[in-house]
């Protein structure tokens, strides 16, 4: 601390602004370093909101680069972030297309309010050949799908556990979406135990026990989610985190830019 003490009053108010977005006046809006921790943070949560909005295993994306921030102070909303940044295949690292977002952290404890669009380097018909055919290979497994810690500590994925890894990326966008505040964010760190059940319907089914990686904190977070899904429909997810003391919550298709449509069913389990 000796050296914030003894720092010149304007390099303290310049460090004030960088790491207190708070203090920004109502209605303000002022550009952020594209590297800094807020503007990806942010960044972070459209696509967590994207990846589950999507449905889409073969249309998963994760954060390139951030090319332009700005952040605003809505009266009485919170606070509100304006982004343009570059995306990569969740699974590969290549290019998959840029996007421009709004994420709204409410002052309530509502979930992010998000509002994305993307252009993407796949044709929707090359994703919808990338869903069926994950879709297939699970539909035509002849023992249910069962598993533990995925990827393994080596950071590898057996081929048989991919398609049920890849959902479990779909679903926890869900969780880590809600769960994301301005001061706190998530990553998927492993699958640590999947389960299959087998259904007569078109749909597939998971559970599964997923680890989620929460910033700054360094904290680990266990989380039990049951997932359903058919492509071209939109991903049902329910879960319960280990860390909290309330009942299932659940999730499907919600509108795009609007955090309506959670519910919240006390006393369920799986």
């Amino acid at each position: 601390m000796q050296g914030l003490s003894a720092a010149p009053p304007a390099a303290f108010l310049l460090l004030s602004a960088l790491l207190l977005p708070a203090a920004a006046a109502p209605g303000a809006e002022r550009e952020l370093n594209p590297s800094s921790r807020l503007a990806a943070a942010a960044a972070r949560v459209a696509l967590h909101y994207l990846n589950f909005q999507a449905a889409s295993p073969g249309a998963l994306r994760a954060l390139g680069q951030v090319r332009k921030a700005t952040l605003k102070s809505i009266p009485d909303s919170g606070h509100k972030y304006y982004l343009q940044f570059t995306t990569e295949d969740y699974k590969s690292g290549e290019n998959a297309g840029s996007c421009l977002a709004t994420v709204l952290y409410p002052k309530t404890k509502a979930p992010p309010v998000v509002s994305i669009k993307c252009v993407h380097t796949k044709d929707q018909k090359q994703i919808q050949e990338e869903d069926n055919k994950i879709y297939q290979k699970i539909r035509q497994q002849t023992k249910a799908i069962i598993g533990n810690n995925i990827p393994d500590s080596y950071g590898n994925i057996e081929p048989a556990l991919e398609p049920a890894w890849a959902l479990a990326v779909a679903g926890s966008s869900y969780i880590m979406w809600e769960k994301s505040t301005e001061n706190l964010g998530y990553f998927m760190a492993q699958v640590k135990s999947v389960k299959q059940w087998i259904r007569k319907d078109d749909f597939v089914e998971f559970d599964y026990t997923v680890l989620l990686h929460e910033l700054p904190t360094q904290e680990i977070i266990s989380c039990h989610m049951r997932l359903t899904w058919v492509p071209g429909r939109p991903l049902k997810v329910k879960y319960f985190c280990a860390s909290e003391n309330q009942g299932l919550e659940d999730g499907s298709g919600m509108e795009s830019g609007s955090a309506a449509g959670i519910l919240h069913e006390s006393g369920a389990n799986f």
